[in-house]
């Protein structure tokens, strides 16, 4: 057990100038951006689909298209700032939180809570990611 805690540790603590956080946050933008165009292009055919109300994934799409860019803003920076990537973390782990609650609660067909669980599980991964990001960035 203490090689792999010295492995992981080792792992977070390795300077790489913000490399890691930038291509985190990039991927997390690109994804944001796909799934909010898709809620607002086709918010009617996925919620046929998934039982989710039109006009929340359009709503949802709005935010993930403006998410996204706010995402690309940090990531162009060389040096992305580190309260502003924690807050990105902060919001991918509420959404996580979101996601579970939405897909235990809501009137979802089952390939609509498939869909929530799934997405929800890539952004724990974003979320992850940008965070051994900032303490590669920050050591």
């Amino acid at each position: 057990m203490t090689a792999i805690t010295a492995s992981l540790t080792r792992i977070a603590s390795t300077a790489d100038g913000g490399r890691l956080l930038r291509v985190a946050l990039r991927v997390d933008a690109l994804a944001s951006g796909v799934l909010g165009l898709a809620g607002l292009v086709a918010a009617p055919a996925i919620a046929e689909l998934t039982g989710a109300p039109a006009p929340v994934l359009r709503g949802v799409g709005g935010f993930l298209v403006l998410f996204a860019i706010a995402l690309l803003v940090l990531a162009a920076r060389v040096a992305p700032p580190v309260a502003g990537s924690r807050a990105v973390v902060v919001v991918n782990v509420c959404w996580v939180l979101g996601s579970i609650a939405v897909a235990l609660l809501a009137p979802l067909t089952v390939l609509g809570t498939v869909l929530v669980l799934v997405q929800a599980i890539g952004v724990a991964l974003f979320a992850d990611l940008q965070w051994l990001g900032i303490r590669r960035a920050t050591a």
